[in-house]
């Protein structure tokens, strides 16, 4: 995989077969100095990327950074997983929405939460979670343009283990907050929607050199009703719309490393 290039696959993402990112600057200090407060997220602008690549991107600007490698499920019923930062809520993810409007915003909205959670980094989870939301029609697609982008070479350049877990003493963050949805077009057998969302991802601990950072975009997908459910045919993501970072002080890797100890993330979104 090519980074921070423009990138044509034989698979292609929804159709496309091509990725672009921008190489982000690589700003001096320390991102999780006290003094510095957060800044906005132009520093690791990109442009848009078309395809299946969702949160992927912020995972691909964390790696064009060219910063050091770090150093050396959900169960079944209502009970939550015993990880502490496993995401929580009940299983499966992508089954039962309603057959309408409403129902397609809180399906795209809880596919935006798995397509961008670090179960992605995990072959078998991955599947899992591709086989579950897409549409039969676009499952080996989606999937094999989903491998592609996880290899083992990417994994480790963004400082992760092969298998996607965190090495010994990090812990590894990417999460996906949606915002809001809207629906752009409707009608009973597709749908589209687009997710506003926040997404968290990087590196906590000692060895780190990736602290975890924010990010916005928004997420476009085109779902089918297909087998009593909305199924994921493609998806497009853009940047934006981001606010203004706040005046809150930047936090210390301690501390985010404890936020993400303890407070799990979900599996769907609404």
């Amino acid at each position: 995989m090519s980074l921070g290039d423009e990138r044509e696959g034989s698979g292609g993402y929804g159709g496309t077969g091509q990725t672009r990112t921008r190489l982000p600057d690589s700003g001096g200090g320390d991102m999780y100095g006290g003094a510095r407060r957060g800044g906005r997220s132009s520093s690791r602008s990109l442009v848009t990327v078309v395809g299946v690549v969702v949160v992927l991107i912020a995972a691909i600007a964390f790696a064009n950074r060219g910063g050091d490698d770090a150093s050396s499920e959900t169960g079944g019923g209502d009970k939550p997983v015993t990880s502490p930062t496993a995401a929580t809520g009940k299983t499966p993810v992508g089954s039962g929405f309603a057959h309408d409007s409403q129902g397609a915003q809180s399906a795209a909205a809880n596919y935006a939460v798995e397509l961008g959670s670090d179960r992605m980094f995990n072959t078998a989870q991955r599947h899992q979670i591709v086989q579950t939301i897409a549409d039969p029609s676009s499952v080996n697609r989606l999937q094999s343009g989903f491998d592609a982008d996880y290899s083992a070479a990417f994994l480790k350049q963004i400082g992760l283990n092969e298998d996607g877990s965190a090495p010994t003493g990090v812990t590894f963050v990417n999460r996906t907050l949606p915002a809001g949805t809207k629906v752009t077009s409707f009608n009973s057998n597709t749908a589209t929607v687009a997710v506003w969302c926040n997404g968290l991802f990087g590196l906590t601990g000692d060895s780190s050199t990736n602290p975890v950072t924010s990010s916005w975009f928004t997420l476009t997908m085109k779902l089918n009703w297909s087998g009593g459910d909305w199924k994921v045919l493609e998806t497009s993501q853009k940047t934006g719309p981001t606010p203004v970072t706040g005046d809150n002080p930047v936090s210390g890797s301690d501390e985010i490393g404890k936020a993400v100890e303890e407070f799990g993330g979900f599996t769907y979104a609404r």
